[in-house]
């Protein structure tokens, strides 16, 4: 009984203030995690420390500073191809990832979309009804999709492949040389126009050649596009897809936040200037910031104009849009 009262007093709790208290939240049991994270790094970095000053530190960043040797003849610096692709890859991503997680958590959408079928064949299913951000969802993926193609194509064809991708098995060492000197606060050498360090070109090449394919798979299985009678969906069901793809989010949510943090603390006008100045400055101005800055300013109306309001009458041109 007593245990039945506090959950209708919860229930009262919740209707009148318009939403769970944190307390009651699944992330206020987690809140624990932050401060042992902490201690647990700060010890970390303490003992990396005095790895790296002894004498067998020394000898192994010696032999591995933390980077690999590049092939002969691989390119510097970013070209103009990649710096535009960079950009629309923040909006895109920045999109999917809302829109994503609003069809995710959504229970009543304010608006749907349905597919216009002109001469729709007999015996054929209706079109879909989904949800507006379900939809916009889907599109931003065909236009990341299809950038993101175009971006591997040029990486083969420009020789800048080998920036991302590991050529050599000393790259497991070098990335323990690495990560040891991001925990002693010691930093590795940042020389991103030239070469990364061995834990960048791990975390580019997942992100590219492994994170990204397995959002598309598990997104197109996902999708309306997939049919339930195809022979390999006995192979391949949904729960799995789902099992892969909210994982796959967080990754590149972590990976957002970790690649923006190092890029504003590991010298922010060069590294800017070297991805938004357009045209691939290995240089110091204030110009990437201001390009930068107009650029972060284009997501905020993108993210703004991801509304029902906004959508609608692009979502017209290829469905009806309803309100149930």
């Amino acid at each position: 009984m007593a245990a039945a009262d506090s959950k209708k007093k919860r229930k009262k709790k919740k209707k009148k203030g318009g939403g769970t208290p944190f307390r009651e939240s699944p992330f206020f049991k987690l809140v624990w995690i932050v401060p042992i994270a902490l201690v647990v790094l700060a010890i970390a970095g303490v003992l990396a420390r005095m790895f790296l000053g002894s004498a067998s530190g020394q000898e192994f960043l010696a032999a591995y500073p933390g980077h690999s040797e590049l092939p002969a003849g691989t390119p510097e610096g970013f070209p103009w191809w990649a710096q535009w692709q960079h950009f629309f890859n923040i909006f895109l991503m920045v999109l999917i990832i809302r829109s994503g997680w609003l069809v995710r958590v959504q229970q009543k959408p304010e608006a749907y979309w349905t597919r216009t079928v002109k001469k729709r064949k007999k015996g054929a299913a209706e079109p879909t009804k989904m949800s507006i951000y379900l939809w916009l969802h889907l599109s931003l993926d065909v236009l990341w999709l299809l950038n993101g193609l175009i971006f591997v194509i040029l990486l083969f064809a420009s020789g800048h492949w080998a920036r991302v991708v590991p050529v050599s098995w000393d790259i497991f060492p070098n990335m323990i040389s690495a990560g040891l000197q991001y925990l002693s606060f010691d930093w590795p050498q940042e020389m991103a126009w030239v070469n990364y360090n061995a834990l960048q070109v791990m975390a580019y090449f997942v992100t590219i050649f492994i994170a990204a394919p397995l959002a598309a798979i598990s997104g197109v299985r996902m999708s309306p596009i997939w049919q339930n009678t195809w022979p390999i969906s006995k192979a391949y069901p949904a729960p799995v897809a789902r099992a892969i793809h909210l994982p796959v989010m967080f990754y590149f949510v972590a990976f957002i936040f970790i690649h923006v943090l190092l890029v504003f603390t590991t010298g922010m006008r060069h590294n800017l200037n070297m991805m938004f100045s357009w045209t691939g400055d290995n240089a110091t101005s204030w110009w990437g910031f201001i390009m930068f800055a107009i650029a972060m300013i284009v997501v905020a109306v993108g993210w703004i104009a991801a509304r029902p309001l906004f959508l609608q009458p692009v979502a017209q041109m290829s469905g009806k849009v309803t309100t149930r």
